[in-house]
């Protein structure tokens, strides 16, 4: 199938598009981090030319412990992100996660997205749909990439074409995730524009997101060259200016210098695979009963 092209605001997401960076912090801890993120990361992106989208949650439904941060809620939460987006002229994304809050969500984000454990969730995927506000699917850690027909046929079965789908790793057993790095043309193929997330993939499940030991973000740079290498059309990167004090993901979001020595690479790799005209899905498979091979 030929992939849609997503349109966030003015950004264009899909084949021949430039690889876009959806970036922030994992959640919304108060209006200055918010504010002093988003200016380094709007200094940043214009200097190096990436289209780039706003990202934090301003909740945080899936945590390890009852007593971790779960965000300002949706009043406050929304309200930031507003903000941030009329200050710093930037699409605005962040999760939902019940029916009931994809209303006041759609009037202020650019995008809706579905965490990756509820993205069979039908209600919810059906109601992120009927928004008619583009809608960022990430995979679940339980599914085969083209297991993702079913989210996506949701959405298109209430009219909204407008589907990004994140890689953000698989389960093969407990607590570390693998990335397969074939979901990016086989979610491709189904149509949409495929995001990678290498700071969820690298996290060890388990253990607090505060402890050393709960994540490997020393894996997120190469992991993030080897994506865009297989042609994804953009990146989700969490980031902080100081890891040390963030209040959720803290040892696995990618510490904001080391963001600003990985981008440049990214943005070079991504111009010539696009020059090679490797961005688009191009799966082939022989049938053996006549040697000839085929495109899937």
């Amino acid at each position: 199938r030929t992939m849609n092209t997503v349109n966030v605001g003015n950004i264009p997401i899909g084949a021949g598009h430039p690889l876009v960076l959806i970036s922030g912090p994992c959640v919304i801890e108060d209006r200055d981090t918010v504010f002093a993120i988003a200016d380094a990361l709007k200094t940043l992106t214009t200097r190096l030319g990436i289209p780039w989208i706003f990202k934090a949650s301003y909740e945080k439904d899936n945590r390890g412990s009852a007593k971790g941060y779960s965000g300002p809620g949706e009043d406050d939460g929304l309200r930031i992100l507003e903000d941030v987006k009329k200050q710093f002229e930037v699409p605005v994304i962040s999760d939902v996660h019940q029916v009931e809050q994809v209303a006041p969500a759609a009037e202020v984000l650019d995008v809706l997205q579905i965490p990756a454990y509820l993205c069979q969730q039908s209600s919810l995927v059906l109601a992120c749909g009927r928004a008619g506000k583009p809608v960022n699917v990430k995979k679940g850690q339980f599914l085969a990439p083209e297991n993702m027909a079913s989210a996506v046929g949701k959405i298109r079965s209430v009219g909204n074409d407008q589907i990004l789908l994140t890689e953000r790793g698989a389960s093969f057993g407990y607590n570390r995730l693998v990335s397969d790095l074939r979901c990016v043309p086989i979610m491709q193929n189904l149509g949409c524009p495929v995001v990678y997330d290498p700071t969820h993939l690298i996290r060890i499940y388990g253990l607090p997101s505060d402890d050393p030991r709960g994540g490997e973000p020393e894996f997120v740079p190469m992991l993030t060259r080897a994506a865009v290498a297989a042609g994804v059309n953009a990146l989700f990167i969490e980031t902080h200016l100081d890891v040390t004090k963030a209040k959720c993901d803290a040892v696995s979001m990618l510490r904001f210098d080391l963001l600003e020595k990985l981008l440049p690479q990214v943005v070079e790799l991504a111009r010539l695979v696009r020059e090679w005209g490797e961005d688009a899905p191009h799966l082939l498979r022989t049938d053996f009963s006549t040697g000839k091979v085929c495109e899937v």
